[in-house]
């Protein structure tokens, strides 16, 4: 079951270099929640700062009633334990065969015997259609199985908040359609919360119930979907229709005398495009975030097997 993650003011800057300050924003519990920005605006830094991986300078990271920076190490321990992380590259040991990749996270942090170790391990690899590559090395399979590797070491502890960092780098969009289906079913099983941070407009058109936007150091809109996707803010349009022509310049923001040129010359952002439809589970039945609050917590479609998706390196 997802928990909420409600983010008050957080600031984060390294020495003088400010990354982003004053974010407050919600992730409602057991929905996919996607953060889009400019490269550069410090979105895996927010990651790993929601994880406890970066102390932010002020700010709070509320889940239950546990703030996370004010945590001790100790306790900040525990608390991780609810977050699984998958990170751009997979972050698989490449000394490592896939099996003891998964597996790694179980014996680091729990008593569990190899026999149950192994039933946990089989049941995500089957998960991510991976049985049969149990013992190849990172080097030896494709990104797309790397990326799905690393995702099944994220879920060995079952967490209730899952964390993307770019799960689309370097995936064609063939593979980027499949790993955006998983990531629908995935939280159609497990209900925890998912945050997604990618720079993949299909993705954030298509998958989340909410879209948030950094840019300039701050956090210029989060909401429903259907909001950012119908919003009239300049640099929320310029980046959802990929144009040169608004807010956003190649140094982040434009100056003055760019924006001033552009409006001389008559140049307008252009309409966004109309919303798609959301993403389904394969199962078809409903969202997580479609379900009546009464029916959260019943029985989960199981999710279908991916041992079909094959790839080639």
């Amino acid at each position: 079951m997802g928990v909420e993650v409600r983010v008050e003011g957080l600031t984060k800057s390294f020495g003088r270099t400010p990354v982003w300050s004053d974010v407050t924003l919600t992730l409602p519990a057991g929905e996919i929640s996607v953060l889009l920005g400019p490269s550069g605006t410090g979105k895996s830094v927010f990651l790993k700062t929601l994880v406890g991986l970066l102390r932010p300078d002020r700010g709070s990271i509320w889940i239950g009633d546990q703030d996370l920076p004010q945590l001790p190490e100790r306790d900040l321990y525990e608390v991780r334990k609810l977050f699984g992380v998958l990170f751009q590259d997979g972050a698989l040991f490449g000394s490592m065969n896939i099996y003891d990749n998964v597996a790694f996270p179980l014996r680091e942090h729990t008593k569990l015997s190899e026999g149950r170790i192994r039933d946990i391990v089989t049941e995500k690899l089957d998960l991510m259609g991976l049985t049969g590559a149990e013992k190849k090395l990172p080097g030896e399979i494709s990104g797309g199985m790397r990326k799905r590797a690393g995702l099944a070491r994220a879920l060995v502890l079952d967490p209730q908040i899952v964390l993307f960092d770019e799960p689309d780098s370097g995936l064609d969009p063939v593979r980027t359609a499949y790993l955006n289906q998983l990531i629908i079913d995935l939280n159609q099983q497990i209900d925890a919360t998912f945050l997604i941070v990618t720079h993949d407009i299909n993705t954030a058109r298509t998958v989340p119930d909410n879209i948030g936007l950094i840019y300039h150091g701050h956090l210029a809109m989060f909401g429903p979907r259907e909001m950012l996707l119908s919003s009239h803010e300049p640099v929320v349009r310029q980046f959802l229709n990929a144009q040169r022509v608004g807010p956003i310049g190649m140094a982040e923001e434009k100056d003055a005398d760019e924006l001033a040129a552009e409006a001389a010359a008559g140049a307008q952002l252009p309409p966004l495009p109309p919303i798609p439809l959301q993403l389904r589970p394969s199962d078809g039945g409903p969202r997580r975030a479609e379900r009546p609050p009464g029916e959260w917590c019943h029985a989960h479609s199981v999710v279908p097997p991916l041992g079909s998706f094959v790839e080639v390196r």
